[in-house]
């Protein structure tokens, strides 16, 4: 079995990130009703050149869709800091 992080990794890879980190932050959030429910929070620092010429918006979308398989149950909360290099 795969963990979120390594699962979330996978959905960004096509993005061709130079930086990509990715940050677990489920256990500070234990007893939240989202963690309850299996969904875990996470923190994403991801740098692409795919970003570029990009609003962080457009950036940010770009995220939420590759990850949007896992956004409804695996994940419940994503801090974002998306730039290009």
């Amino acid at each position: 079995m795969t963990s979120t992080a390594e699962q979330i990794r996978a959905c960004l890879i096509h993005l061709s990130p130079s930086i990509l980190e990715i940050q677990d932050d489920s256990a500070q959030h234990l007893g939240h009703p989202g963690a309850r429910e299996g969904g875990g929070h996470y923190r994403v620092k991801i740098v692409a050149e795919a970003f570029r010429h990009r609003s962080r918006l457009e950036a940010h979308r770009m995220v939420h869709t590759a990850l949007s398989s896992l956004m409804s149950k695996e994940i419940h909360a994503l801090q974002l800091d998306v730039q290009s290099p």
